[in-house]
C-alpha cells in the first residue's frame, strides 16, 4: 500500500468546545438470552493487525470546503455538491463557493447525541424535480423522540419539507441509523438503529434495527421480502453505510464497543443483533464479511470502486479500504480525525470529516470536505 509521507498535513488542535448535541455515553453490554457459540473465523477472514493502523498522510489531499457544521451526508449532481449538516442545514458547494442553505422542517430537530438532520440523497431526476429525500430526528412536544423520512423541495436557495414518506420510527439518545441511498432498482433504502432497545432489531413488527426499502413515493414495493412491510433485512444494531457493487448491497454497522461489521445484505436475512455479533454463529443468522474484533472502527458512510469498499470511520479516524477479493482491510487515509461520509465521482474520492460533533478535537477550520485521487490510495 502506498504510504505517502513526504509532506505532513499540519493540524493545530484546539480543545473541543460546547456541542449542539449531548455527549457520548458508553452503552452497557447486552447479554443475549440464547448464548451464541463463539467460533474461529473462516479461512481468509479479516483480523486487523496492529501495523495496519500506521498513520497514512497524503500530500495530494485537497480541501474543497471548510467550516462545515457536523456534516453527515454527501451527494452531488453535475459537479455541484450538497452536504447535509446535523444542525439542520444543507451546504451547497459549486465552483469552490460554499453556500449554507436553510432547511424548513415541520418538526424541531432533536438535540440528542447522534441526532439531527442525517441522511440526504437527491432525487434521481433532481435536475427537473428539484427534490431530495431526507431523514431526521425530532422531538414530539418535547417528550417522545422519533425519526422520519421526508421529501424536501428546493427552490434554488432553500429547502422545505413537502411530504412525509415514513414517520414515527422510534428513536432514543443513541442509535438512529439514518443513511439513505437509492439503488439501481430506483428504490429508496434506509438504515435504522435499534434506538438502544436491542430486542427490537429481531422484531419484524418494528422499524428499528433494520434496513428498509420503499418506492420513491413512500409505498411498499411488491417484491419486498416480507408481505406489506418496509423491512428488507433485520437484526442490525446501528447501520450507517450502504453501497452497491453491481447488484450486491453492502452495509456498515456499529458493533457494541467493538466488533464493528461490514455485511453483504441479502433480502429477508437476519444479521443477528443482539443474539450474535462478530464471528459468533447461530442457525438462520448471518455473520459479517469483515469485523473489527476488539478494535473499534465506528463505520459510517460507504463508497465502492474497482471491487473495493471504502468506509468512513469515526472512532477509527480513517478511511478504510476493504478488498473483497483479497479479503483484507487497511486504513488508506488517516490523520484528519473522524470521517463521516464518502462519495466517489470519476477518479476522485470525496470525504467529510466530523470533528465538530462533540466527540472529536476540531481545529479552527473543521469540518472539511476533502478529495483525493483514487489512484493515490495504493
Amino acid at each position: 500500500m502506498y504510504k505517502a509521507c513526504s509532506i505532513l498535513l499540519s493540524m493545530v488542535l484546539l480543545m473541543s468546545g460546547c456541542s449542539f448535541f449531548e455527549k457520548e455515553e458508553v452503552q452497557p453490554k447486552v447479554q443475549p438470552e440464547d448464548k451464541a457459540v463463539v467460533l474461529q473465523p473462516d479461512e481468509g477472514a479479516i483480523i486487523p493487525q496492529p501495523d495496519d493502523e500506521a498513520i497514512v498522510l497524503h500530500p495530494e489531499i485537497e480541501v474543497i470546503a471548510e467550516n462545515l457544521r457536523v456534516p453527515w451526508s454527501i451527494d452531488m449532481v453535475n459537479g455541484v455538491f450538497y452536504l447535509s449538516e446535523r444542525t439542520g442545514s444543507i451546504v451547497k458547494v459549486e465552483n469552490g463557493k460554499m453556500e449554507r442553505q436553510q432547511v424548513s422542517l415541520e418538526k424541531q430537530l432533536a438535540k440528542a447525541a447522534e441526532a439531527g438532520l442525517l441522511g440526504f440523497v437527491l432525487d434521481p431526476n433532481f435536475t427537473d424535480s428539484q427534490r431530495a429525500f431526507a431523514y431526521y430526528t425530532y422531538s414530539d412536544n418535547g417528550r417522545d423522540q422519533f425519526n422520519r423520512i421526508v421529501i424536501l423541495d428546493y427552490d434554488g436557495d432553500r429547502w422545505k419539507e413537502e411530504k412525509i414518506l415514513l414517520d414515527r420510527i422510534p428513536s432514543a439518545t443513541y442509535h438512529h441509523g439514518g443513511r439513505l441511498k437509492i439503488g439501481q432498482d430506483n428504490k429508496l433504502y434506509i438504515t435504522t438503529g435499534d434506538a438502544t432497545t436491542p430486542e427490537t432489531a429481531q422484531d419484524l413488527t418494528t422499524l428499528n434495527g433494520k434496513i428498509l426499502r420503499m418506492n420513491l413515493d413512500g409505498t411498499i414495493p411488491d417484491d419486498n421480502p416480507f408481505l406489506n412491510s418496509y423491512v428488507y433485512s433485520y437484526g442490525h444494531r446501528n447501520p450507517q453505510g450502504l453501497v452497491w457493487i453491481g447488484r450486491t448491497l453492502y452495509a456498515s454497522e456499529h458493533g457494541q464497543s467493538a466488533h464493528d461489521e461490514v455485511n453483504q445484505i441479502k433480502p429477508g436475512a437476519n444479521y443477528g443483533w443482539p443474539v450474535i455479533e462478530g464471528w459468533e454463529e447461530k442457525a438462520g443468522m448471518e455473520t459479517p464479511l469483515f469485523q473489527s474484533g476488539e478494535d473499534t472502527w465506528a463505520p459510517s458512510g460507504m463508497a465502492a470502486f474497482a471491487g473495493k469498499l471504502y468506509v468512513a470511520t469515526l472512532r477509527g479516524i480513517a478511511v478504510r479500504e476493504f478488498d473483497l477479493e483479497k479479503k483484507t482491510t487497511s486504513p488508506v487515509i488517516t490523520g484528519l480525525g473522524r470521517i463521516r461520509d464518502l462519495f466517489i465521482d470519476g477518479d476522485y474520492l470525496y470525504f467529510v470529516s466530523n470533528n465538530t460533533d462533540g466527540r472529536g478535537t476540531p481545529d479552527e477550520n473543521d469540518d472539511r470536505l476533502f478529495r483525493v485521487l483514487l489512484s493515490n490510495l495504493k
